[in-house]
């Protein structure tokens, strides 16, 4: 038992400046004199004086960290209709991010294909600019993510880099992709006979980018994509494809994530850069593109579903409706100018303009029956967009004035989130929250379709 003794021993003088803290391990005083003189009392108190200050030395050098990695942190700003933070550097984000495990340890291999299956495309400027150009996207943002892996054997996930969507037509200029079943079948020939990866799995941990009208059905037209239907040789593996829909459809009858067409982040901020996100927007609805006025009959069905051509015959002279059959250079800054922009299906459900209207801040409206949006954990679309059904477009402007005099206000707050905008761009290289980044979310919701986790 250790006792605490007090200046009782008045026999003892004290020495000037001096506090004296003395312990007894026994109530003998004579003991403990002794004791004080052994050996093992000296050691002892060394020991303990070591420790203690040890401990000191200790907890000042973590307090010291603490305030130094806290000060290099975010700060928080007073405002919660900005952004709460002002945030580190794109890197270090990532890496904490990445660090805190949201892609639970996720590794991709992305295959050195011959330069035919991919990068000789990139000799015409569109393949990487498009709005198919996920594709090329992906790709490059992958090759220099931290999620890459150089070692196969180490990899959850096989990333196989086909660009199908860049053989232009030089008739009318469109995407040509009659071709990219025998692309990508050729690619699996390649991968599968230099690598043992496909055929360990039979292609379930392999990932291909579908990113035209219907994704991995590859055709234009759905009822000739429907008829030809998702390819056997990918129907194990993952694809990633603007096209999604909420009933049964044989295009998605593969695992697949539906991500959003490509639209450019360096032309939405120079957009931005010219005018402010919530500056005055004297348009009160907003389209551009193509909107037949005599629609044409091919093969029995009709562009958009008539829907575009109805949109122009009852809204074409309506002057709260700013419509335009023909293109404008600098229409991003029409749309920022604008409250609701129209976004009705073309051939395909999906459309460009979702992705164009959510970045540069106009409510979209969306007119397509059964649509499947991407990413919906991290886009809200229930609260920054309209949902107009198909049949009912010639109560369009009456809709939209209801809106405007209620929570037009509510709506524009929501969709003026940056993190709700980001989700849709595809950056090279990948930002944190960027369409990438969401990409790899999914994936690692599915690791456990990874072969190495199986093992």
């Amino acid at each position: 038992m250790i006792k605490v003794i007090n200046m009782l021993e008045t026999q003892r003088p004290l020495r000037s400046r001096d506090l004296y803290v003395r312990m007894r391990f026994l109530h003998s005083t004579r003991y403990s004199r002794n004791l004080e003189k052994s050996f093992c009392y000296r050691f002892f108190r060394w020991i303990l004086w070591f420790s203690v200050l040890s401990y000191c030395l200790s907890s000042f050098l973590v307090t010291r960290n603490k305030h130094t990695t806290s000060a290099s942190r975010a700060i928080v700003s007073p405002s919660k209709n900005y952004h709460s933070l002002v945030e580190e550097p794109t890197h270090n984000s990532f890496a904490v991010k990445l660090s805190s495990g949201l892609f639970k340890g996720l590794k991709v291999y992305v295959y050195d294909l011959p330069s035919k299956y991919n990068t000789d495309w990139l000799s015409n400027e569109r393949c990487s600019t498009h709005l198919f150009a996920s594709e090329v996207a992906i790709h490059r943002a992958l090759i220099s993510g931290e999620v890459r892996t150089l070692d196969p054997w180490e990899a959850d996930f096989f990333f196989v880099p086909v660009y199908v969507s860049c053989n232009f037509s030089t008739v009318n200029g469109f995407p040509a992709i009659g071709h990219a079943r025998s692309l990508i079948s050729s690619a699996i020939e390649h991968v599968s006979s230099h690598l043992p990866f496909w055929n360990r799995s039979l292609g379930s941990d392999h990932v291909f980018v579908a990113s035209h009208d219907f994704g991995s059905c590859f055709h234009t037209l759905e009822h000739v994509a429907m008829a030809d239907g998702v390819p056997e040789f990918l129907k194990n593996s993952i694809i990633l494809q603007t096209f999604g829909v909420k009933h049964k459809h044989p295009c998605q009858e593969v695992d697949n994530i539906v991500i959003p067409p490509y639209v450019s982040p360096e032309s939405v901020r120079r957009t931005l850069g010219k005018l402010p996100l919530s500056g005055r927007r004297d348009i009160f609805a907003y389209f551009r593109g193509k909107m037949e006025v005599h629609p044409k009959n091919v093969s029995g069905r009709f562009y958009s579903k008539r829907v575009r051509t109805l949109i122009w015959r009852k809204y074409g002279n309506d002057r709260r409706f700013h419509l335009g059959r023909h293109r404008f250079a600098d229409f991003h800054s029409e749309i920022l100018r604008s409250k609701f922009c129209l976004c009705p299906l073309g051939w395909a459900p999906w459309s460009p303009r979702l992705v164009e209207s959510v970045a540069l801040g106009c409510v979209p409206v969306v007119i397509a029956d059964g649509i499947r949006l991407p990413f919906p954990s991290a886009v809200p679309w229930a609260e920054i967009s309209l949902t107009v059904a198909e049949n009912d477009v010639g109560n369009l402007g009456r809709v939209l004035e209801h809106v405007a005099a209620t929570n037009l206000t509510r709506i524009q707050r929501n969709l003026w989130d940056r993190d709700v905008r980001q989700a849709l761009l595809f950056n090279d290289p990948m930002l944190p929250g960027d369409a990438t980044w969401h990409v790899l979310v999914a994936l690692s919701e599915r690791l456990h379709r990874a072969h190495k986790s199986k093992q």
